[in-house]
């Protein structure tokens, strides 16, 4: 490995914050006990807020941006790996806090990554990401909670973007009934070849909630919170859940506590940054035996490091379908 690698390096002055793809030096990573030739990473939501600034998710400067990356571990003082062993790493603070995989070269403490499952290979697991990664989370929310294919229709919001197209593709492989949520009339073809069954537009979520609507969705995964959620949550039948994973639309959340109390709807909060390992392995495992991979290609392009920044953008406009994997080296 060349002692010099490429990255992308968030700065802040007096005059705001800067990124810059640059040139630096392993003395420029932070502290960690195990380093990886990142192979490849993603471009996620939290990424476009990070890039763009337009959210203060860096609280750290000189910061590598990139909340997620798979490679090839080069030098390891952790137990658990050696050098040439595949590896993932999502959230736990990497580009918020941490240098991240926005870079040819990471070093991270080993405790964050886990074992890269048999039969994935790392451009599949950040085709999958961090976004494919939470809608596992939000679908192991459902079946702990007893909903199954037979138990009646999942919706999910967001439907085209990373999230949602990954939940939709797993869902349908395990057989559940998907109706997809979208803003975007012009990818309903797209959601279909998923398997949803029906695509609805968002424009019927977005309207002042009622406290109970009609009861329509056994479950859901929501992606935007706000107005949407707070629909979502009056259609759920009796006895359903919401796994809640995002904030798209907004950090509020106006309705009652009437779906809670006189449905019985249980309302999951799902956590990618911080999930435990065990939580983490679990998840990987069941997307490497649930997802259909030859769907990857359907819902996943692939950018260089350099066109990041326009995908950045892009991705808080809406208008990024699915996962946007980055080539690292």
């Amino acid at each position: 490995m060349s002692n010099t690698f490429r990255a992308y390096q968030i700065t802040k002055d007096e005059d705001g914050q800067k990124v810059a793809l640059t040139t630096l030096t392993e003395s420029d990573l932070m502290d960690g006990d195990v380093t990886v030739k990142v192979e490849y990473s993603a471009v996620n939501y939290k990424d476009g807020l990070a890039m763009t600034a337009k959210a203060p998710v860096v609280r750290r400067f000189p910061l590598i941006p990139g909340i997620d990356f798979a490679g090839t571990v080069t030098a390891s003082e952790n137990s658990e790996f050696s050098a040439g062993d595949k590896v993932i790493l999502n959230g736990f603070g990497v580009g918020e806090v941490h240098s991240g995989g926005f870079s040819e070269v990471a070093r991270v403490d080993g405790n964050w990554l886990i074992p890269l499952p048999s039969g994935i290979t790392t451009r599949q697991a950040m085709a999958v990401g961090t976004a494919g990664y939470t809608a596992m989370l939000c679908i192991l929310a459902l079946e702990n909670h007893g909903i199954t294919p037979e138990s009646g229709n999942i919706l999910v919001t967001g439907a085209a973007g990373g999230v949602g197209s990954v939940a939709i593709s797993i869902l349908s492989e395990l057989g559940y009934d998907v109706v997809a949520v979208t803003g975007r009339s012009n990818e309903h073809d797209y959601l279909v070849s998923l398997g949803a069954v029906k695509v609805i537009d968002r424009e019927h979520f977005s309207k002042k909630a009622r406290m109970l609507d009609k009861e329509q969705w056994v479950g859901g995964i929501d992606v935007a919170g706000g107005n949407t959620l707070a629909n979502v949550l009056s259609q759920i039948k009796y006895g359903g859940a919401v796994a809640a994973c995002g904030l798209a639309e907004s950090m509020e959340l106006p309705t009652s506590v009437a779906p809670f109390i006189l449905r019985g709807v249980a309302l999951y909060g799902i956590d990618s940054v911080m999930a435990p390992v065990a939580k983490r392995k679990q998840a990987w495992q069941r997307i490497a035996e649930d997802l259909d991979f030859s769907k990857l290609d359907t819902l996943s392009n692939e950018i260089t490091l350099e066109e990041v920044p326009a995908v950045a953008e892009a991705i808080l406009s809406g208008t990024i379908r699915g996962r946007t994997v980055v080539k690292i080296s």
